[in-house]
């Protein structure tokens, strides 16, 4: 053999070693950084199953001083609902129709809903914007809008929105709507209000023939007490 072919012989010989070497030290990489991986990612995915709520306020508090506000807390909301689940292991299973204050100040007015099977609200406004996110079941809304020169502020239907698990809607400041869970099992939803829900006051419409009067909190909670009679009955 020329000494030109023993030299290449030994070189390549030489790079076949190195390969190996390498071959051999990404493999023991690999499985060295695999259960760390692993780690990570079961990591992120329990994160992303977890809601907290006061993390939930605090991000809400934040985002009402935003200059787009509206818009702001409606991807805050968003976020939350986007794991229905976390959701529902925070707040808890629905048991029965009520509406829970989660936090309640002059700019900002958190709810935890739960609709009745096939309940309905009756029209109403807010006098203030809204972002609705659902995490269990359904929620139907009815858009209305005042009739021009109605001396009783009657209105008519203007649209519809139609929700389920992961929705999460923004409702402007004048907006009227009526809302119906079409479902025969608890719809439960996060409603966010830019003001004291409670505080300012509003109008709600009669069911049967449509005309203005002031918003009755009281009769409006009873709605809730009378669904769960009603769910009770037929259980």
């Amino acid at each position: 053999m020329s000494v030109v072919a023993e030299s290449r012989k030994r070189n390549n010989a030489r790079v076949s070693n190195r390969r190996t070497r390498q071959c051999r030290t990404g493999a023991l990489a690999l499985l060295l950084l695999r259960p760390l991986t692993a780690v990570v990612m079961r990591r992120e995915k329990e994160i992303m199953l977890m809601f907290d709520l006061d993390r939930f306020k605090a991000d809400c508090s934040a985002a009402v001083t935003e200059r787009a506000a509206l818009q702001a807390v409606r991807e805050v909301v968003a976020r939350a609902v986007e794991v229905p689940k976390a959701v529902l292991k925070a707040l808890g299973e629905p048991v029965r129709a009520e509406v829970h204050t989660l936090h309640r100040s002059s700019d900002l007015t958190i709810l935890n809903v739960i609709w009745g099977p096939r309940m309905t609200v009756m029209p109403h406004n807010h006098e203030m914007w809204a972002v609705i996110g659902i995490y269990t079941g359904r929620e139907d809304n009815i858009l209305w809008r005042r009739l021009a020169g109605e001396a009783n502020g009657r209105i008519e239907a203007a649209g519809a929105k139609a929700l389920s698990e992961r929705d999460a809607i923004p409702l402007g400041h004048d907006i009227i709507h009526s809302v119906t869970n079409p479902i025969g099992r608890l719809t439960g939803a996060v409603h966010v209000y830019g003001g004291d829900f409670f505080g300012v006051p509003r109008k709600e419409w009669d069911p049967e023939r449509l005309t203005e009067q002031p918003y009755d909190v009281q009769k409006t909670l009873q709605l809730f007490e009378e669904s769960n009679r009603l769910h009770a009955a037929r259980s």
